[in-house]
């Protein structure tokens, strides 16, 4: 396992297509508590030394409900204009700037994940000695997700779906956008990413091409369930989020 972790939630945005712009995206509940509980349960059960939310959008009521769920546990990185996934990590710099060691990246709307997953996934991350790994998933449709593109079974790098090609659309192996890195390769990865994409965008995924390109071992693990790294955008996918509580693990829905 990792000896050193910390972990870096993102909890930044709007919740624009949840049928109300006004409450941020991660404070939407699921049986009774919104989906940052259950993604600050999952970094728990790692035990890191550090847990970082990265808060915007409405970030008063997030941090609220976080210190009083989990009274100093968490510390916060303010992202007041929303720039992209690699931009809103970068605002956690200062608060692990003496930290050396492993940041694990989750989101805050992806709310199923189980510990044994993450478990195995950090396993496997410690085993391969990889700079960054992305923990990866076949979706049974994977429109609008990144796309893990791979070369002999290399992994070489994540495109995002707009900014995909036909036969890149293809691909059914997608980012889940969890990642496990190096504290010193991320940040000094992150200063070179750059917004030149169809989102004008800090897409933290670039992170992957910028560390092979320095010769850095990267690596993409898949796990066996697309249902654990649902991401939570919409009412519909709230509703889905819901059913698959209920069925996959009905005992985390009755403690909520």
């Amino acid at each position: 396992m990792l000896n050193s972790l910390a972990v870096i939630i993102l909890a930044a945005g709007k919740g624009t297509r949840m049928n109300n712009p006004n409450k941020a995206k991660v404070m939407f509940e699921l049986s009774g508590k919104p989906m940052i509980d259950y993604v600050v349960r999952q970094a728990e059960s790692l035990a890191p030394e550090r847990i970082i939310a990265v808060v915007g959008f409405q970030k008063e009521s997030v941090m609220e409900y976080l210190s009083t769920a989990f009274p100093g546990r968490l510390e916060y990185a303010h992202q007041d204009t929303q720039l992209g996934t690699g931009h809103a990590v970068q605002q956690a710099e200062s608060l692990l700037s003496a930290f050396v060691g492993n940041v694990l990246i989750l989101s805050g709307d992806v709310p199923l994940l189980r510990a044994e997953t993450l478990y195995a996934f950090a396993k496997a991350h410690g085993a391969s000695n990889s700079a960054v790994s992305v923990l990866s998933v076949d979706a049974p449709n994977p429109t609008g997700y990144g796309r893990i593109v791979r070369a002999n079974d290399d992994f070489e790098r994540i495109v995002e779906h707009k900014d995909a090609s036909e036969a890149e659309r293809a691909i059914t192996e997608i980012n889940s956008g969890i990642y496990l890195v190096r504290s010193g390769e991320l940040f000094s990865a992150l200063r070179e990413v750059s917004n030149a994409n169809v989102q004008g965008e800090y897409y933290l995924t670039d992170i992957i091409s910028i560390l092979r390109g320095r010769g850095e071992s990267v690596s993409a693990w898949k796990c066996d369930a697309f249902a654990e790294v649902l991401g939570v955008n919409t009412v519909e996918q709230l509703a889905d989020a819901q059913r698959l509580m209920e069925i996959e693990n009905p005992m985390l829905a009755e403690a909520a």
